[in-house]
């Protein structure tokens, strides 16, 4: 009875998970352009039948439904608004798909699967929808697709490791692959740090790009914390110059009135950074705006030499959009609002944003060391995973923790707490009083850093099912 009430516990808090949507009248599992190049007979199979796998978080649960065509699919974040230019009254339509292949959570779930599938991954579609012309533009993001981890020890930011026994090119080779099936032409946009921790992961994504010898795939690297660094957020628009042309090339999807189909999007835009979160939404907005101005003009809602800039109102919508999509994302893969999201929301970097994010990163900090285990077992357990052997009395969950976890916190709790009775209780002579300070203060010092130097042994892990070790 302990064990199901732990597991029922798991199952309601993925279906408690902010962010999940179901319609019983459009797939919202495929983009407007895969939809349009499907078959009569692909129309008329049900939602379920015909939905994109990938996005079907809800799977494992209806696999005794599948028969029953009413059957509702779950995915992602979305987001829908009505909006007016020039006195026109628009549609405009976020839809983030959230692959529930190699699902989990921030630091339990990294690089990629040998299937290729890789961790955070998600499909986000910008639709707008006027006078019953249809427009759309797609960009993925995705973790850095080779075989890597980065697992919790309770230090701020867990130094990643490559692994150094696992083939990683054709891990590699499988993710692009479906990529190019699926999307067409690939520009990857690695935004993370050139410098520090993060170099070795931009290095080998570098080299890998380099002997995959894919024209399909074009890398670019920008170091988003060192262009950006001292609020120097005008910078981001040479990242956007950058690919201005492949971006005009590649070109989105549109659709008229009688659907018949105008222009194809050719290729995709594939951002990440180290949780594909925070600086891979900021950008992912600049480059969906690009892309809206086009669609808009086309459409016949902005007149020519307008900019969406200039609209203040809807200006204003589409910043909170992005924002609010960016912190979809974020609280099921980090567990809290994105970082970095003033930018997103006013277009500049605040002293309140970087408090916010001040906070966001300390409760990023006690989830990803003491309750990711959980999120992750519950994940496993909603998308089948993991399976209960109800013929089997003992279960994962009643895992012995060593003698270290919970000796070495008394220890040092006490000694710090003596620490301080000493320093507000003094003794006789000061240099008694030192004395203890000195013994207690450091019997806390050496105990801590006991506790750091074995930090995978106190942190919360997952039980159900055994991640990969890559060190």
């Amino acid at each position: 009875m302990q064990d199901n009430k732990a597991f029922l516990s798991m199952i309601n808090s993925v279906l408690l998970t902010d962010g999940f949507y179901f319609a019983t009248d459009y797939d919202l599992t495929h983009t407007l352009q895969r939809l349009a190049n499907t078959s009569p007979e692909f129309q008329e199979m049900s939602l379920l039948e015909r939905a994109d796998q990938r996005f079907v978080w809800n799977g494992h649960l209806l696999r005794e439904f599948m028969p029953q065509p009413e059957v509702r699919t779950e995915l992602t974040f979305i987001i829908m608004k009505s909006c007016c230019i020039n006195g026109k009254i628009f549609d405009w339509n976020i839809i983030s798909r959230r692959s529930c292949f190699r699902a989990g959570v921030r630091y339990y779930v990294r690089g990629i699967d040998s299937e290729g599938h890789a961790a955070n991954f998600v499909e986000t579609e910008q639709i707008v929808q006027y006078s019953g012309g249809k427009a759309s533009f797609v960009q993925t993001r995705g973790s850095i697709p080779f075989y890597w981890s980065q697992r919790p020890n309770l230090k701020y930011k867990p130094k990643p490791q490559i692994s150094k026994t696992i083939d990683h090119l054709d891990g590699f080779q499988r993710h692009f692959d479906s990529q190019i099936i699926i999307y067409g032409k690939q520009v990857i946009l690695n935004l993370i740090d050139q410098k520090g921790s993060e170099k070795q992961l931009e290095q080998a994504f570098d080299k890998m790009v380099s002997s995959l010898g894919n024209r399909m795939v074009k890398y670019i690297a920008f170091d988003f914390h060192k262009e950006c660094s001292r609020m120097r957020w005008h910078r981001l628009q040479i990242l956007v110059d950058m690919v201005t042309e492949m971006q005009d090339e590649y070109g989105y999807f549109l659709v008229d009135v009688d659907g018949n189909v105008l222009v194809q999007q050719e290729g995709m835009f594939r951002s990440n950074c180290m949780d594909c979160l925070d600086r891979t939404n900021v950008i992912q907005s600049l480059l969906a705006r690009r892309s809206l101005q086009s669609q808009l003009e086309r459409l016949g809602v902005l007149h020519m030499g307008q900019r969406i800039e200039d609209q203040a109102d809807f200006e204003k919508i589409y910043k909170n959009a992005w924002a609010d999509n960016a912190n979809a994302c974020a609280k099921q893969y980090a567990g809290t609002g994105a970082l970095k999201t003033d930018f997103t929301r006013t277009g500049k970097r605040t002293q309140w944003g970087l408090v916010m994010d001040g906070w966001n990163s300390m409760i990023r900090y006690y989830k990803n060391n003491f309750s990711d285990g959980f999120r992750q077992d519950s994940i496993d357990l909603f998308l089948g995973n993991y399976s209960i052997d109800e013929a089997d009395m003992t279960t994962p969950l009643h895992e012995t923790k060593d003698w270290k976890f919970l000796t070495l916190p008394i220890i040092m709790v006490v000694a710090f707490s003596m620490c301080i009775i000493c320093l507000l209780m003094a003794g006789d002579t000061w240099t008694e009083t030192l004395a203890y300070v000195l013994f207690w203060g450091t019997a806390s010092f050496v105990t801590a850093g006991v506790i750091l130097f074995n930090g995978r042994e106190f942190v919360d892990a997952p039980k159900l099912v055994q991640k990969e070790k890559m060190d």
